[in-house]
């Protein structure tokens, strides 16, 4: 059975605005957005970046930019490092953002750390207390050194300016446009964008050309994700279907379909493409499963995928609804965040085995999930663990969970185990003459 704990030790940060969105910027720094929308009820609108590192005994987070955006509110983002430059794209009611992001090195003398300098919001959470709202010149330590009096240090930082650049819109309903999704294919050369109006809409990036005009759903699509070999998009609507298209020309390759409990509704929540072997055999996919209205006895599902062929592998069950889904970049593992509870939980991709439970991780639904991952710009964070997940939520905590690594049973010793069984096995074959 996997390890179950309740989160009082998770925390990496709090904000000041409720969490809608999550991403990856480097290896070690973490995007966050949302806000209090249009409403004039004093919570603010824009995304905060912080650094994540690990001391030793465990994860620190410090906030290194804060970037405000007015009266909208970013419900969805992606970001994408093409090894020149860095960009990130936030969906902000029924248009989407593009901001140029760029990060370069500087060095920070720094004194001894005091209560003057550093707030603690629970375990690991740091955050400055005095920093520029706006998005120039914030930095972010990556390396420090000790002098040698012991108290001044010597850090290699990066800074970050955020600039904005092209806003494009991207749904067209008549009642209320509103992007839902956003997503940045792993090559860079293709955005997709989905909203109200059931439209998959496929945009050259950076540029942000329009390639496709997909009518894809009859209602509001929830969630996209683009094939690792950027071939293939998969879309999930409120009308209840999951689609393959293909990303060249726009057609629909497959419907996915499965044996639902009878007298029942189901509808997909989240959708994500995963890796196995080497990283080029792209052969998984995985969908969160909800069932409708007043759904009694009947679970939630994890679901495994072969897109090829539509079928479905494997599933595990939930007694709740899901909300949240994050595959690893390397394919090993899946994370899910639960509605009601605001539970997370880990997952082992080609079993859906559960490895980690963190019940009531967050107040209130998760909304976003990010692994750590293990190749990205930069070095991974170094810390004596086998997976890491980064979770948020509109309680605006910013939470991570970690899986610490599995014993398991040295090759050599499987050997000489298996030399002693036969031995053994023969032993008695002769002593009862056979």
């Amino acid at each position: 059975m996997a390890p179950t704990r309740r989160n009082n030790d998770g925390l990496l940060a709090r904000v000041n605005f409720p969490l809608y969105t999550l991403q990856m910027v480097t290896s070690r720094h973490i995007l966050v957005g949302g806000g209090g929308g249009s409403s004039k009820t004093g919570v603010a609108n824009g995304f905060e970046i912080f650094e994540i590192s690990h001391n030793g005994e465990t994860f620190v987070a410090e906030e290194v930019v804060r970037h405000e955006t007015g009266p909208t509110v970013v419900m969805n983002s992606a970001t994408h490092n093409n090894g020149k430059h860095t960009y990130l794209v936030a969906g902000q009611e029924s248009h989407c953002q593009l901001y140029n992001v760029k990060m370069s090195v500087g060095t920070e003398k720094r004194g001894s750390v005091s209560n003057t300098d550093i707030t603690n919001e629970g375990s690991g959470a740091r955050q400055r207390k005095k920093r520029n709202s706006t998005s120039d010149a914030s930095k972010n330590s990556s390396e420090q050194k000790t002098q040698s009096n012991g108290t001044i240090k010597t850090q290699k930082r990066l800074n970050f300016e955020i600039k904005p650049s092209d806003s494009i819109q991207t749904d067209f309903s008549a009642e209320e446009p509103l992007q839902r999704v956003v997503r940045i294919s792993r090559n860079g050369q293709i955005m997709v964008t989905g909203g109200t109006d059931g439209f998959i809409r496929v945009w050259q990036f950076p540029s942000m050309n329009k390639i496709l005009n997909i009518k894809a759903h009859s209602k509001e699509i929830d969630d996209l994700d683009i094939c690792p070999d950027s071939a293939s998009i998969a879309s999930i609507s409120k009308d209840g279907t999951c689609c393959l298209w293909n990303a060249q020309n726009g057609k629909k390759t497959s419907t996915l379909t499965w044996e639902i409990p009878a007298n029942s509704k189901y509808l997909y929540k989240r959708c994500r493409y995963g890796i196995r072997g080497n990283g080029t055999d792209i052969d998984s996919l995985f969908t969160l499963a909800n069932p409708v209205g007043q759904a009694g006895s009947l679970k939630s599902y994890l679901q495994l995928w072969e897109p090829a062929s539509g079928k479905l592998r494997k599933s595990y069950p939930f007694d709740e609804s899901l909300a949240a889904l994050a595959v690893r970049d390397d394919g090993m593992f899946v994370a899910v965040g639960t509605m009601f509870s605001g539970s997370v939980s880990i997952h082992v991709a080609f079993s859906l085995q559960r490895i980690m439970s963190v019940r009531n991780a967050h107040g209130m639904f998760v909304t976003g999930l990010e692994f750590l991952p293990t190749s990205l710009d930069g070095p991974a964070v170094t810390c004596p663990y086998e997976a890491a997940v980064v979770s948020i939520s509109v309680d605006n905590r910013v939470c991570i969970h970690q899986v610490p690594f599995r014993h398991s049973m040295p090759v050599w010793l499987v050997l000489v185990l298996m030399v002693l069984l036969l031995c053994a096995s023969f032993t008695v074959c002769s002593y009862v003459g056979l």
